[in-house]
């Protein structure tokens, strides 16, 4: 089968035959891809950026840890899934035995391995997962909307982890696809958003169509500007999904007293921190990274009841043949989110 795989230590991936998976074992499923979302992760990985060097000892690697598909196999002792059944799957696996699996808290797993990323992901025509990893999706929720309940969970989880609430100022920093829905998210839930960008016309314009009521592109105009002019004072949560270390400085100094800033991006800098206006303004900065399975849940929730909306995110689809390619349109910021669709159909949304 066709495979986009990690293969060497540095910058790029290659298209591959490979052998199909095997059958899969007690406890696990194979699914048969129907689409898989390019991720910023998956970019770092094709970039080799700094912070991607544990892939090393995995590669070859096939990547995408974003998809959803129908099962095709079950494995012994498989019995809430069947062939046929419609999934997406957490992509982190964990180990079971150790003080956070069994406190109940599997996404500080200390021996978690990403599907896509430390074992073969879903960049293929079929990939083999731990069944208790997927959810089965509701009947009519459309395969390749349904692919975007991995990166919704983690913008689900790190407004979570902000403690977004009703009627709070909210500034979501970078629009993305994880900025997005962090955006999408918070103001569901009823806060007053503002998303930036910086020379990021097209995504900004994605996000007003996604029903995003503020939006401001920091080429017209500063933050501190913007901040002020529509969301009349400083905000409670800054969520930063960026990347730049920056933008967390500059986060924090949009805050109120007491204010919390999520930081959700992957940074190849170091932050530097002036402490001591740090801790007299009592603000707090927290990390939201990957998601947990309530989040998961409540993303699918969503897309299932927002499928028209949130389906606006994917903005191309791409045959698995055509992945390298698909790669470098998703660097190039003319897209939001690619979706590598197995022997499927192409174009924009």
């Amino acid at each position: 089968m066709l495979a986009l795989r990690k293969s060497a230590a540095a910058f790029g991936l290659d298209l591959a035959q490979v052998a199909p998976p095997a059958a899969p074992g007690p406890g696990q499923v194979t699914v048969a891809v129907a689409a898989a979302g390019i991720c910023g992760s998956d970019l770092h990985a094709y970039a080799w950026t700094p912070g991607y060097g544990f892939m090393a000892r995995a590669l070859p690697v096939t990547l995408g840890h974003e998809f959803a598909g129908r099962v095709r196999e079950v494995g012994a002792g498989v019995t809430d899934l069947a062939r046929g059944d419609p999934v997406t799957c957490w992509p982190t696996v964990t180990c079971g035995a150790c003080p956070a699996c069994r406190a109940g808290r599997p996404q500080e797993c200390r021996d978690r391995a990403i599907v896509g990323l430390h074992r073969d992901g879903a960049f293929a025509e079929a990939v083999v997962v731990p069944a208790r990893n997927c959810r089965r999706l509701p009947d009519g929720l459309p395969l390749d909307v349904a692919a975007l309940a991995e990166p919704l969970a983690v913008a689900v989880n790190a407004v979570d982890v902000a403690e977004v609430r009703p009627g709070d100022r909210v500034v979501v920093l970078g629009p993305g696809p994880i900025g997005l829905g962090i955006a999408w998210v918070a103001q569901d839930r009823g806060a007053a958003v503002l998303l930036a960008g910086l020379d990021d016309e097209v995504r900004l314009a994605k996000a007003r169509q996604i029903g995003i009521a503020r939006c401001v592109d920091l080429g017209d105009e500063t933050l501190e500007e913007a901040v002020s002019r529509l969301l009349g004072g400083p905000p409670d949560r800054v969520i930063e999904a960026t990347g730049a270390a920056r933008s967390v400085t500059d986060g924090l100094a949009l805050l109120r007293p007491g204010g919390i800033l999520v930081a959700a991006g992957i940074h190849s800098g170091a932050l530097t921190l002036d402490l001591t206006a740090f801790v007299r303004s009592r603000t707090q900065l927290r990390a939201a990274h990957d998601t947990t399975a309530r989040a998961l849940d409540e993303a699918i929730r969503l897309l299932s009841d927002h499928a028209e909306a949130l389906g606006r995110l994917i903005t191309h689809r791409r045959p698995l043949a055509e992945g390298v390619a698909a790669f470098e349109l998703a660097r190039s910021r003319r897209a939001v989110k690619v979706m590598l669709v197995p022997g499927g159909p192409e174009g924009e949304a």
